[in-house]
């Protein structure tokens, strides 16, 4: 285990049960972190916690549910101690025409990406304010230049970037460091689901590269941890997609002349429906909201 800035120290971890949270918990405990892992599927958590080598507790908690955040704060303050950081990764997408969108799914992606990173920052905020702590939200490409068929996750990123920066502007003076992390497509399994979608696959491959690529997740947990232990304003994974931030301003022009061209292919080639919850975790999601079906 490491003995850098986050030896002993405890770090909370929304949506820790697969994908990115997953390998924020391991690159966390490698560096000899306390590893708090929120989110669904307690048996899930539970193995992930169980190949961590330092102290961990896990809690099983939706992010909408105030409540729940602030009972599992409180766990985390007397059993591990008040943590020093907090990533707010917990995230979840559906994907297709917004006209074909079942409008339940689409405010759940809203529910959970905006109001679940709020609830997740007036529950530990608290704590960090009293260990001059870190908070990192992770954001996405979604948030700087925003893409057909994806609109309320495009819409989820950018508010909650907006939250990211209204909290660092809130909290600075007090001690307290907040950061955004921006993601490309990164090998989840609701990335994986995305791409057995007829549209989306066209989405993305239709993409230029390098945004088209797929980042492997324990690269980009490295380089967010690496981030959180630097307690940086900002974090980008790929590396050049900070890049791309300058010409944000540029970004809806150069989308919509593309989407003109590309769309009506894809969409001749594909049916124009929905994708539903996208991944596993996804699915898991609707189940723990009590909707309809997996």
């Amino acid at each position: 285990m490491g003995t850098g800035p986050l030896r002993d120290r405890t770090v909370v971890v929304t949506g820790a049960a697969r994908g990115i949270g997953e390998a924020l918990a391991h690159e966390l405990a490698r560096r000899g972190a306390k590893v708090a892992l929120l989110g669904h599927e307690k048996k899930a958590l539970e193995a992930v916690a169980a190949a961590l080598p330092t102290a961990t507790l896990v809690r099983e908690v939706d992010v909408t549910d105030l409540a729940a955040l602030d009972a599992a704060a409180h766990d985390v303050r007397t059993r591990l101690a008040p943590p020093s950081a907090v990533i707010a990764n917990a995230g979840v997408a559906q994907g297709g025409p917004f006209l074909a969108s079942d409008p339940d799914d689409w405010r759940r992606v809203i529910d959970v990406n905006v109001v679940g990173s709020a609830h997740t920052a007036r529950a530990f905020l608290p704590d960090l304010l009293a260990t001059s702590g870190y908070y990192l939200q992770v954001a996405s490409l979604a948030a700087i230049g925003a893409a057909p068929l994806l609109s309320a996750y495009c819409a989820s990123k950018a508010g909650v970037e907006a939250l990211a920066h209204t909290l660092q502007a809130e909290t600075a003076h007090r001690g307290v460091a907040v950061g955004v992390a921006y993601l490309n497509w990164v090998d989840t399994g609701m990335v994986r689901e995305l791409d057995r979608h007829g549209l989306l696959h066209g989405l993305r491959t239709s993409m230029p590269p390098p945004a088209r690529g797929v980042s492997d997740p324990d690269t980009v947990a490295a380089r967010l941890v690496r981030a959180v232990e630097r307690r940086r304003t900002a974090v980008y994974a790929p590396a050049w997609l900070r890049l791309v931030q300058p010409l944000r301003a540029a970004l809806p022009p150069v989308v919509l002349r593309v989407a003109r061209h590309r769309l009506a292919r894809l969409e001749a080639a594909a049916p124009r429906r929905s994708s539903g919850p996208l991944g596993p975790g996804g699915r898991v999601d609707r189940l723990a909201d009590g909707r309809r079906g997996s």
